[in-house]
């Protein structure tokens, strides 16, 4: 009641004075906006996670749609009202200026009912696509897919990260797409037609440029572009030296004439990743091993100890205790159901948008990987509790980057030799020149391979929303990205008409962004190296202890620091949230290339040693291969669901 008479006042003050005052604005969006804002954003946060962890309920997922509706009419009554035509400049309070600048994007809510009642449909039928997709095992290809179907996890990414028959690769990663992307093209075309929609209603050209809205910076795309210049020739040389190996495994097999890689080899069904290739590229075998995965199992652990072990390297930073996150009886899935439920297993972290509710959807196995995934979802949980106490309208990170890269952070520190040695997951391990390269080079083909496509993925997307590129050539545009900037291309013949690639991999169909995973890579060593010197843990002056080996595990002094800037959500531009935690206002890859100094000193004194089996004009190849035709030419809160980049 109390809500509907503001709603009354206020309408009056508007059509009386033409401005509401800046003393009633403030009062509405304290007393009566937090709540209701809150309040709906919980009732479809909860509808939507008890979808994603039983995606074939159609009553649950009717009950998400008619939340979202709901949510929606809701926010499109206030924003109509109080946000579409005030001018955020008229305002003397800064705070009430730069909530007005977000509350004025009204996002998907601005699509008229039955438009956004259709795009809702189409996100859960190409996820339901996606998270139910199942392809028979190899040597048994007309299988019953209800009783032997393999899924992603853990079935075809045990496939694609241990399996050496190059034949078998081929067949898992072909597989995986004809039961994933090549069944939604046209709802792709749909939900890109109606996302359009949805940012031109928010007064934005396409969906490509709402997006990049919440990095508050003209120059984004050329300053991303920037960032790849200063990090390609390291990828370049990593990608030369893994070629090189893998060539010695595959033999006559890879054709590596055109300088590219063939995208299934890597251990990865995206060639994302390629940390499964460790053994294969390893460069000083005998140095002493770091199998974490061996330990883990030798020593019992459990998918809950893995979480509480995380939870304890936070809390040794003087942070928040994350443990109502992880708890299963207060709602959070750890580990996959045996009950039958088919659930989107992509890890993420959810705000509920209560202030107290905070859980984490993971369908979890005793590997290091994962340990280090739930490093990183804890990340953004620790980040949502330390805005809680903000404003409903910042309460998210400083932009999208900042919320992935705090997790990865913390993994850097966990993933060093010291810290494994002090949890017991490490023993009889001396670090020497030898130890370190092997290190770093586990640790490029995690961070570095990945760069890359971290960047193609909305690279491709922007073109797609801007018309840049047409659904006819939407195949072959992707693969353009993915041999410019990977260097990698498809193992066998690739269709415009019957395929769509980019389908097949979860961010697609998930409607979720993806240039925040490249711009984090980058942030997460510009964070680390600052919390390290804060630990006095690295000096880098001296630099006798090198940056990689830095672990700031129990240092408060370094969780004030994180604190100080994760407090701020997004009610200060990034750049002021960036200089708190770092003393640069600015994105640099520099950290991260001094990282990598020792090995990339490495890789280029070795690959001028090897026979030169890869060497192609690469230019020259993409033009010739695409034609001048296809070179590229340069929001709604539910609720705040952070996901990973592992899948």
């Amino acid at each position: 009641m109390k809500g509907l008479l503001y709603l009354v006042i206020l309408g009056l003050i508007c059509c009386t004075n033409g401005k509401i005052s800046e003393g009633e604005l403030k009062q509405y969006l304290n007393d009566v906006y937090e709540k209701e804002a809150s309040d709906q954003c919980y009732k479809t946060a909860v509808a939507q996670f008890d979808f994603e962890t039983d995606v074939r309920n159609k009553k649950k997922e009717e009950l998400t749609t008619n939340l979202t509706l709901e949510q929606a009419a809701w926010e499109k009554s206030v924003w109509t009202k109080y946000f579409k035509d005030v001018v955020p400049e008229e305002y003397e309070d800064p705070t009430i200026r730069r909530e007005l600048k977000f509350l004025k994007v009204l996002g998907s809510a601005a699509l008229e009912p039955k438009k956004l009642e259709k795009l809702n449909e189409v996100n859960n039928r190409m996820t339901e696509i996606y998270s139910t997709g199942k392809i028979c095992p190899y040597k048994n290809h007309k299988c019953d897919l209800t009783k032997d179907g393999l899924t992603l996890e853990p079935g075809i990414e045990n496939i694609m990260s241990a399996s050496k028959d190059y034949d078998e690769l081929v067949y898992a990663w072909t597989k995986w797409r004809d039961a994933t992307g090549a069944k939604m093209k046209d709802l792709y075309k749909t939900y890109v037609e109606l996302s359009n929609e949805e940012a031109r209603a928010n007064n934005f050209s396409d969906k490509g440029e709402y997006w990049r809205f919440a990095y508050e910076d003209p120059q984004f795309i050329d300053n991303v572009d920037a960032i790849w210049k200063e990090v390609e020739p390291l990828y370049n040389e990593l990608h030369k030296y893994v070629g090189n190996k893998l060539k010695d495994r595959y033999g006559d097999k890879l054709d590596m004439k055109d300088g590219l890689l063939p995208a299934h080899v890597f251990g990865n069904m995206w060639a994302q990743s390629w940390e499964h290739l460790r053994d294969l590229v390893e460069p000083f075998p005998k140095a002493g091993q770091m199998d974490v995965d061996a330990q883990m199992k030798k020593q019992g652990y459990t998918v809950l100890e893995m979480f509480k072990k995380s939870d304890e390297f936070y809390q040794s930073l003087g942070l928040y205790s994350m443990e109502m996150c992880y708890n299963e009886s207060a709602g959070a899935m750890i580990r996959k159901p045996t009950d039958g439920r088919e659930v989107l297993c992509h890890a993420s972290a959810w705000d509920f948008c209560d202030k107290k509710t905070f859980r984490l959807k993971m369908c979890t196995d005793v590997t290091f990987e994962d340990f280090r995934t739930i490093h990183h979802e804890m990340g953004h949980v620790q980040y949502y509790l330390q805005y809680k106490h903000l404003p409903y309208s910042f309460r998210h990170g400083a932009n999208p980057a900042f919320h992935e890269a705090v997790g990865d952070t913390m993994a850097l520190s966990v993933s060093t030799p010291a810290h494994l040695k002090k949890i017991k997951l490490l023993t009889n391990f001396e670090e020497s020149y030898e130890s370190d390269i092997n290190t770093l080079m586990n640790m490029a083909l995690e961070k570095i391979s990945f760069l890359p496509f971290g960047l193609l993925i909305d690279k491709w997307r922007w073109d797609v929303f801007s018309g840049a590129v047409q659904p006819e050539k939407w195949n072959s545009h992707w693969w353009h990205y993915r041999m410019k900037y990977q260097k990698v291309k498809p193992p066998v013949e690739r269709s415009d008409t019957k395929d769509f690639d980019p389908g097949a991999k979860y961010h697609i169909p998930g409607d979720s962004q993806y240039i925040a995973y490249f711009v984090a890579h980058i942030l997460q060593f510009q964070f680390y190296k600052s919390l390290c010197i804060e630990a006095k843990q690295y000096d880098p002056h001296n630099r006798a202890v090198p940056l990689h080996r830095c672990d700031f595990y129990n240092s408060v002094e370094a969780g004030n620091k994180l604190k100080a800037g994760l407090s701020l959500g997004s009610s200060k531009h990034w750049s002021e949230t960036l200089e708190i935690m770092t003393g640069s206002k600015s994105v640099t890859a520099q950290p991260l290339l001094e990282y990598f100094e020792p090995l990339y000193k490495f890789l280029k004194a070795e690959n001028e040693k090897l026979s030169p089996k890869i060497t192609v004009n690469m230019s020259t190849m993409i033009i010739e291969k695409f034609g001048p035709n296809n070179t590229r030419v340069l929001f709604s809160r539910k609720t705040e669901i952070h996901t990973d980049q592992k899948m």
